[in-house]
């Protein structure tokens, strides 16, 4: 059995026992506890409908009565019990729970770390006495907290964020869409109504949050999954440079939205990246030195090579007065 088959079939054992527990859930809610789009879940549960035990009959297969508002287990074929973990699989969970514990919004910290007691007290026996010192389940900011509400509400939020690649703070009204986590950080994915599109927020350059009285309302497109998970998407009004990387330097590539376009005969590398504004650009490519060159535009090439000779005339006079 691959692992993809392997997978679904563990969700799907895992179904029938969440859906006794939860009889009468709509599909958009099962789907977020579950992890699935409500395609996917659909899918699922036509695929548990031919699941049961030998014979194979009406008498054997698991029963279900579901539609998109409603979901009920009408016949469970004696799968009414979650499947028990491996001592291997409940160190996976630990590691998986430790981990995003300490992302901002992923998770609530108070709920992550009573699983994380639990499947250690499981693993021992149930024999583990809570120690005096036990490590307390850390504080979530206030504005974390306030996403997370709104977006379980499904309420409109104000923020006031920091944009790294334009350094500056700003105030916008989002339509939240769903936490994702995205090369080691956590976002909020929403709907900005000053941008009249997908944005993604990152959690620890939120610096405030409110949550507004009116509903969120993102557009049908904006709510697909694939919605933005580019953090830097390649949208024609945002200026591109064009850069010649040393061979040495090709690590940048993997660190920075970069799109390779070329391998010169030396090993040096040709790429592009998009950037919000020429200042930050510059001062992010003065920090890789004589690693990588600007080819353009212009404008950036002179920026750069302002900075460049500021910096030479500020070390030279440093020089200069340290002599005399």
């Amino acid at each position: 059995m691959n692992s993809r088959l392997s997978v679904r079939l563990s969700r799907l054992l895992n179904m029938i026992p969440y859906f006794i527990a939860h009889p009468g859930i709509s599909a958009v809610e099962a789907a977020a506890d579950l992890g699935v789009t409500s395609k996917q879940l659909m899918s699922d549960l036509n695929q548990l409908w031919m699941c049961g035990l030998p014979g194979y009959g009406p008498g054997d297969l698991i029963d279900l009565s579901f539609s998109e508002e409603s979901i009920e287990v009408t016949f469970s074929a004696g799968i009414d019990r979650p499947l028990r973990l491996t001592s291997t699989e409940a160190t996976a969970l630990l590691v998986a729970l430790r981990s995003i514990v300490d992302m901002p919004g992923m998770v609530d910290p108070t709920a992550a770390h009573a699983a994380i007691a639990k499947i250690e007290s499981a693993i021992a026996g149930g024999s583990v006495p809570e120690p005096n010192g036990a490590r307390t389940p850390p504080v979530e900011a206030p504005a974390v907290a306030t996403v997370r509400s709104a977006l379980a509400r499904q309420r409109a939020l104000r923020l006031v964020y920091y944009s790294a690649s334009r350094d500056v703070v700003s105030e916008r009204v989002v339509d939240p869409i769903r936490i994702v986590l995205v090369d080691n950080n956590s976002y909020l994915q929403a709907w900005c109504r000053q941008a009249e599109g997908v944005r993604l927020f990152r959690f620890d350059r939120i610096e405030g949050a409110t949550e507004l009285d009116e509903p969120a309302r993102a557009p049908s497109h904006a709510r697909e999954e694939s919605a933005a998970l580019d953090l830097f998407q390649d949208d024609p009004a945002v200026p591109l440079a064009r850069l010649r990387i040393r061979a040495d330097y090709a690590w940048v590539l993997d660190q920075y939205p970069m799109h390779r376009l070329a391998v010169h005969p030396d090993g040096s590398l040709e790429a592009t990246m998009r950037f919000a504004t020429m200042d930050w650009m510059a001062r992010l490519l003065l920090g890789f030195g004589s690693g990588v060159t600007v080819l353009g535009p212009p404008e950036l090439v002179a920026a750069v090579r302002e900075r460049s000779n500021a910096a030479l005339a500020a070390y030279a006079e440093a020089g200069f007065e340290e002599a005399r």
